[in-house]
C-alpha cells in the first residue's frame, strides 16, 4: 500500500497600519485592528469552518481510513482566538479524533532559521507549547516557514528534537530522483524528510479553477488516475496546501469542496493509497538516500529559493536592520514589547517588498494591503522605527538600576582612594590662622613703603622747577 498525506497550511499575519503620516515615538499600536478582524473572519466563514467540518464528517465516515495534517502559525493561532474562536474550536474537535496530526513550525511564521539560531529555536519551542496546549500534543513533524530548508537548517531542527520534516520537492535539487520518497538529513541522518509532490499539489492550489487550463475541470477521477500514473515502487505522495485553497482562493461555486469531499472514496475505490500523517510514516518507511541541500529552498515560484523575501535592496535593508535588535529585545522584559518583535518578523511583511513577478504570486497579492513594494517598505520601516526607539528607551530605563548597584557595590572599594585627599582637608584648617598672623606682621611694613624721606625728596625737587617756571 501506497500512502497520501494530506497537509493544509494555515497562517494570516498581523497587518500593519498605515504608518507613514504618524508621530514616530509616540504612537506605539501598529496593527490594522478593522482589516485584521474582518479578513479573519471572512476567511473562517468561506473556508475555515465548512473545511473543518467537511473533514470533521470525512473522518467520521470513514474512521482511521482518513487522516489529515495542519500547520497553523502562532500568528493565525492569536488571530483565530481573538476574532473567531470558534474555528480553534473546531480544530480541537478534529484533534479528538486522533486521526490529525498538528504540525510544529515557527511562531511568527519567520525566516529566523536563516539569521539566528537562537531566535529560531525559541520561537519553535514558544509554538510547539502553544499546539500542545490548545490541542493536545506535542508535535513530533516539522515544517519550517514556507517549507524552507537546507542541510543546516535540517540539522538544528534534528537538534531540536523532532524526527521528521517537510519541505519542497524542488527539481533543482532533487534532479532525476522522485519527490515520492522519505528521505534523510545530508548532516543528521535521524531526521527523516518528506517531500512536497508540487506539480499535484498546485494542480488544486493554483490551476483548479482556471478554465484555460488544459486539464480543466479538475475531477476526483482524474486526480486518482494522475496517482495511479506514478511508479508502483514510489511509496508516498505529499500534497501541501493552503487551507484558503478550500473556499477562499477557490470559492465554493468551482466545485472545490465537492472534489475533497469525494476525494477519499474515490482513492479508496480505484487505487492502493491510504491517507497517513508523517509521524505514521515515520514508523512505517525508511529513507531511500540523505537529500543534499547547500543552499535553501522553499516552495515560492518557479526558482524555488528565497528571492520572493530576500531578493532585493529593500527587503535586505529591512531584515538586516530588524535582527540587528534580536540581542536588546531578547533583553526586554516587557510583554508588548516581545509580541511587537513577534508579528513584525513575520514573513509576509518581507513577501509585500518583492519587486518581482513570478506564478504563485496571485495567492499573495490576494492579501497584499499595498500599491507597490516601495510602499511596504517605506511603512514597515516607519513602523520599525518606533519599534526600536521603545527598544532603546526601555534598553536605557534597564540600564539605570544597573548603574546604580554597581556603584553601590563598588563604594566600600573607595575609601582606599578617598583616605588621602580626608587628611589634607584636615590639615588645611589649622594652616588658616597662620594667615591671619603673616596679614598682622604685613600691616607695619606697608608704611614703610611710604616713607616719607623718600616722598619729601622727589616734593622739594618739584616745587624748584616751579619757580623758576614763575619767573
Amino acid at each position: 500500500m501506497r500512502s497520501i498525506c494530506l497537509y493544509f497550511q494555515v497562517h494570516q499575519p498581523f497587518r500593519l497600519r498605515t504608518y507613514r503620516f504618524f508621530n514616530i515615538g509616540q504612537d506605539h499600536h501598529y496593527y490594522d485592528d478593522y482589516q485584521n478582524r474582518h479578513i479573519i473572519k471572512r476567511i473562517a466563514e468561506k473556508s475555515y469552518l465548512p473545511a473543518n467540518n467537511m473533514m470533521l464528517d470525512l473522518i467520521r465516515e470513514y474512521g482511521s481510513a482518513f487522516k489529515v495534517s495542519y500547520s497553523i502559525s502562532g500568528t493565525a493561532l492569536d488571530q483565530l482566538q481573538m476574532h473567531v474562536p470558534e474555528v480553534i474550536k473546531s480544530f480541537r474537535q478534529l484533534a479528538d479524533t486522533g486521526q490529525v496530526e498538528f504540525l510544529a513550525e515557527t511562531y511568527a511564521h519567520s525566516l529566523s532559521s536563516l539569521t539566528n539560531r537562537d531566535e529560531f529555536v525559541r520561537q519553535v519551542e514558544l509554538h510547539a507549547s502553544r499546539v500542545e496546549e490548545l490541542f493536545g500534543k506535542r508535535p513530533t513533524t516539522f515544517r519550517n516557514t514556507e517549507l524552507i530548508y537546507s542541510d543546516q537548517i535540517g540539522e538544528m531542527v534534528a537538534d531540536m528534537g523532532f524526527h521528521t520534516m517537510l519541505t519542497e520537492g524542488a527539481k533543482h535539487v532533487l534532479g532525476w530522483k522522485s519527490p515520492n520518497y522519505m528521505y534523510c538529513n545530508n548532516i543528521n541522518p535521524k531526521l527523516k524528510v518528506l517531500l512536497r509532490n508540487f506539480r499535484l499539489s498546485d494542480d488544486i492550489t493554483f490551476r483548479f479553477s482556471s478554465q484555460e487550463w488544459s486539464e480543466w475541470p479538475l475531477t476526483t477521477e482524474k486526480f486518482v488516475k494522475w496517482l495511479n500514473n506514478i511508479e508502483k515502487k514510489e511509496e508516498v505522495v505529499n500534497l501541501f496546501l493552503d487551507y484558503e485553497t478550500i473556499g477562499e482562493h477557490q470559492w465554493k461555486e468551482t466545485g472545490i469542496f465537492d472534489f475533497f469531499r469525494h476525494l477519499p472514496a474515490m482513492v479508496f475505490a480505484k487505487s492502493n493509497f491510504t491517507f497517513n500523517t508523517p509521524e505514521q510514516l515515520y514508523h512505517e518507511l525508511q529513507p531511500v538516500s540523505a537529500i543534499s541541500v547547500p543552499y535553501p529552498i522553499s516552495w515560492a515560484d518557479e526558482e524555488r529559493d528565497l528571492t520572493a523575501w530576500l531578493g532585493n535592496e529593500l527587503q535586505d535593508e529591512a531584515f538586516g536592520k530588524l535582527y540587528t535588535y534580536e540581542t536588546k529585545v531578547r533583553n526586554c522584559k516587557d510583554p508588548q514589547i516581545q509580541q511587537d518583535w513577534l508579528y513584525l518578523q513575520t514573513s509576509s511583511h518581507f513577501y509585500y517588498m518583492c519587486t518581482k513577478w513570478f506564478s504563485a504570486g496571485e495567492v499573495h497579492k490576494y492579501f497584499n494591503p499595498y500599491g507597490s513594494p516601495y510602499e511596504a517598505f517605506i511603512n514597515y520601516m516607519n513602523v520599525l522605527s518606533d519599534f526600536m526607539i521603545r527598544v532603546d528607551e526601555y534598553d536605557s530605563s534597564d540600564l539605570l538600576p544597573a548603574v546604580t548597584e554597581i556603584k553601590k557595590a563598588a563604594k566600600p572599594e573607595k575609601p582606599a582612594k578617598k583616605a588621602a585627599p580626608k587628611p589634607a582637608k584636615v590639615k588645611v584648617e589649622p594652616v588658616k590662622p597662620l594667615k591671619k598672623e603673616i596679614k598682622t606682621k604685613a600691616v607695619p611694613e606697608k608704611p614703610a613703603k611710604k616713607a616719607p624721606s623718600a616722598k619729601t625728596a622727589k616734593v622739594k625737587v618739584t616745587p624748584a622747577k616751579t619757580k623758576r617756571k614763575e619767573k
